[in-house]
């Protein structure tokens, strides 16, 4: 380790601020030292590139999330069981308006959509 890196990492609070001066060929090797333990080298372009999209992605991620879990909570469920599957159901050909459930239904599938789409985008950009 160098001199000028073990002297910024055993500072101490306490002590008194001094300023470094260091020559531009000793700050590109501090750049270097401290990327190779673990500068920014986690993000990927988008993120250092991109921060606004990345974190729009991130708020769109969480937003599909909460209403995924609120329209998956609304839907009753429907336990017919064996007796629906043997008696059958009388459903006629017409289709006239979507009861209640079936328009939450059809909202919760869009929803799901929407979040598996922003999920691969969010894990494409590498957040």
């Amino acid at each position: 380790m160098s001199p000028v890196l073990l002297a910024a990492v055993t500072a101490t609070p306490a002590a008194k601020p001094t300023t470094l001066h260091l020559t531009p060929q000793q700050l590109q090797q501090l750049q270097a030292q401290l990327q190779a333990i673990g500068g920014n080298t986690h993000q990927s372009p988008l993120a250092q590139h991109a921060p606004w999209l990345t974190h729009t992605l991130a708020g769109l991620f969480i937003v599909a999330a909460v209403a995924l879990i609120a329209l998956l909570a609304s839907q009753t469920t429907k336990n017919e069981g064996l007796s629906g599957s043997i008696g059958g159901r009388v459903e006629s050909a017409y289709k006239g308006r979507l009861g209640f459930d079936r328009q939450i239904a059809r909202v919760t599938t869009v929803a799901a959509i929407v979040f598996v789409i922003v999920a691969t985008c969010v894990s494409f950009s590498g957040i």
